[in-house]
């Protein structure tokens, strides 16, 4: 039963059509890649998904429950957790405080700089970074983290909601190939444990055919082909739009 449900989705800026007739669906427990070349309509997407943008046309539901018309709070609270390609996470706070803070947001109470975020369901955000292994790194400055664990701080904090789906875009980037493997071994990990969805944008290829149960493929707006990593690697449409005919994607495993 899909959780996610995008039909006939138009978004157009002036004459230009960024995102033109998409349809996909997306499953509990599912990761699914949107990718494209620069261009393709991939942040318009998310945009649209998350609430900062709304279509000229199409529809976009969650379990059942339509999200046009909401706004990116409204989109949070019905249970759509984000990351983002560049962390957005407060340097000045601890790692445990930034948690608290998506807490904070959560419960849609405000922050008073009489009343420091260290008190405020420090227990849940310790589970949360538990669940990402940053708990030892709780009272640190966030200032001090390296940069592979502010993007798992970034994903405790997305996970303050208890997210049933979970956008992420470009959740590698800047990342060393074994920090790409870790973070996204985990979040496989907390798709299972927590039976939620993730879509993720993303530019690895070897992330996305390493992890995706499927993957859906824009260019110019319009979708081009979805499937299975296999299926991708093989579609000729798809190697002509990444790299002009003659060229395949490499296989798992290879450079």
């Amino acid at each position: 039963m899909s959780l996610l449900q995008v039909k006939g989705l138009h978004k157009s800026f002036g004459g230009n059509r960024a995102v033109d007739d998409v349809s996909f669906d997306l499953a509990p427990g599912e990761l699914l890649a949107l990718i494209g070349p620069n261009g393709a309509g991939k942040s318009t997407t998310f945009n649209l998904l998350n609430g900062q943008l709304q279509p000229d046309s199409g529809s976009i539901s969650l379990d059942g429950q339509s999200l046009i018309g909401k706004t990116p709070r409204e989109v949070w609270k019905m249970g759509v957790g984000r990351t983002f390609q560049i962390a957005e996470t407060f340097a000045s706070l601890t790692v445990a405080e930034n948690v608290q803070m998506a807490l904070l947001s959560d419960d849609a109470r405000l922050f008073s700089m009489w009343r420091r975020a260290s008190l405020y369901r420090r227990a849940d955000a310790l589970d949360l970074l538990a669940q990402v292994g940053l708990a030892e790194q709780a009272g640190r400055p966030c200032s001090e983290l390296a940069y592979g664990d502010v993007k798992r701080l970034e994903l405790a904090m997305a996970m303050a909601n208890q997210p049933r789906l979970l956008l992420m875009d470009e959740p590698t980037a800047g990342m060393a190939p074994g920090e790409r493997l870790k973070l996204m071994t985990l979040t496989r990990e907390l798709v299972t444990k927590n039976g939620m969805a993730v879509l993720f944008t993303e530019h690895s290829m070897d992330v996305v055919f390493g992890f995706a149960d499927r993957i859906i493929v824009l260019a110019r707006g319009g979708l081009i082909a979805h499937g299975t990593a296999q299926e991708i690697r093989d579609n000729t449409k798809v190697q002509e739009v990444y790299f002009g005919s003659g060229k395949t994607f490499a296989r798992k495993g290879q450079a």
